[in-house]
């Protein structure tokens, strides 16, 4: 297909210059003006520094392989180019990372899935799955939605803040169930009290849920949905994580610390914070969601602190390894993040809410970028705010946007 001008001698310097970066976007692509190339190609001059264009696979492999492998290089590619080209040039150190512009996702998941440095692409349109039928609390409603987690079967559990409740949506459901909180606001053992987190204990088929106002941690058994136990009481709990032994960790927004509790644990021990409010590396302002990797690595969304810290296992101190540039939107700088989860690459997505967007931050970068959203986008219609995050089985993202009331779902592309 016929190119304008020599595709491999374009250059676009990026149009912000507050957003250089020390990547450059190889492009690989027969077509590139087609209209969702073009919505790409604005999006990655955001946080690119220079794009640089071939139709060509062997001309696309040589520039790779001559490039200096202290260069680090982002190649997009679409999925029949790419089969070409991927397993020859996957293992090369200036190659950093690999996007797929693919057209048969399926199939490109079965190849894309043994070269680790191929990562996701979303749609930017989100689906309304929960919700979206305006404030209130019938059945088809949600009022302020915060934490989520979405089963295998794709089936959602939202806590559904406003009402007191915790909700399960069906997939392709247009109407959601009361697991919880039937009974309406109250303290007592079969309510609940402005709900803010919900996560999923396999091994015990249960829902373990932050009941926030009632400053305590319930289950609630999946098969006797009228059965809930109080795990933990006296804690200003938020967010809830449990890592791969079952043990639970809470993050604690008035004590500034998150504790984990093992089986049988009375008081827990802390494994983040817990040195009074601050931004020091000890410190936390205000923790709100978390995530336990496999290594036991505790991500916490430090949200006065506009950052997200990590603190490994043991560690006394945690590490910046999102935002902690002060409030604001540029790349390297959070406003408020709630929801956080890590990929099995160490990639970090984060629910920046104030900046209406989900950013995703390697590891080791100083700069994330826009995986959903744009900047300003909270200044125009129809602006979304993020809370909680979640993935399905096939990496699709959830977002809970409790502004709007609604669950929204961004498939993905590659």
């Amino acid at each position: 297909m016929a190119t304008t001008a020599p595709p491999d001698e374009k250059y676009f310097p990026n149009r912000e210059d507050n957003y250089l970066e020390i990547f450059s976007l190889i492009w690989l692509e027969t077509d590139a003006h087609a209209q969702n190339d073009q919505n790409i190609e604005e999006k990655l001059r955001t946080i690119i520094n220079h794009i640089k264009k071939f139709d060509d696979a062997d001309k696309c492999k040589n520039y790779i392989e001559q490039a200096s492998k202290d260069d680090r290089l982002v190649l997009l590619v679409n999925d029949q180019l790419g089969r070409q080209l991927v397993s020859s040039i996957h293992q090369l150190r200036q190659v950093s990372a690999i996007y797929m512009n693919s057209a048969d996702k399926e199939s490109d998941k079965k190849w894309a899935g043994d070269y680790p440095k191929v990562n996701p692409i979303w749609k930017q349109d989100g689906i309304t799955v929960a919700g979206g039928n305006g404030i209130g609390n019938q059945s088809n409603q949600l009022d302020g939605p915060q934490g989520i987690f979405i089963d295998n079967d794709k089936t959602i559990y939202i806590a559904d803040f406003f009402n007191h409740r915790i909700v399960q949506w069906r997939p392709n459901g247009t109407h959601g169930e009361v697991i919880a909180g039937r009974n309406g606001y109250g303290h007592g053992t079969d309510q609940l009290s402005y709900p803010k987190d919900i996560i999923n204990d396999t091994q015990r088929n249960s829902l373990i849920i932050c009941d926030f106002m009632n400053r305590r941690v319930i289950r609630l058994s999946k098969q006797n949905k009228t059965n809930q136990q109080i795990l933990i009481s006296n804690i200003h709990c938020y967010g809830l994580a449990m890592d791969k032994n079952g043990s639970i960790y809470v993050s604690d927004s008035t004590k500034n610390e998150v504790r984990r509790w093992k089986e049988g644990d009375t008081n827990g021990t802390i494994v983040a914070g817990g040195n009074g409010k601050g931004n020091n590396s000890n410190q936390l302002n205000v923790p709100t969601y978390i995530f336990v990797d496999d290594n036991y690595s505790l991500y916490v969304s430090d949200m006065r602190n506009h950052r997200v810290m990590k603190w490994k296992k043991g560690a006394k101190e945690g590490i910046v390894v999102a935002g902690g540039n002060g409030q604001g939107d540029n790349l390297e700088q959070l406003s408020n993040p709630q929801g956080v989860i890590v990929d099995h690459l160490d990639q970090i997505y984060v629910a920046d809410f104030w900046n209406s967007r989900v950013m995703g931050w390697c590891k080791n970068c100083s700069k994330g970028s826009i995986v959903i959203g744009k900047t300003g986008e909270r200044n125009k219609e129809n602006q979304f705010f993020p809370s909680s995050l979640s993935c399905d089985i096939e990496n699709n993202f959830y977002v809970a946007d409790p502004e709007n009331n609604r669950i929204q779902k961004f498939q993905i592309i590659r």
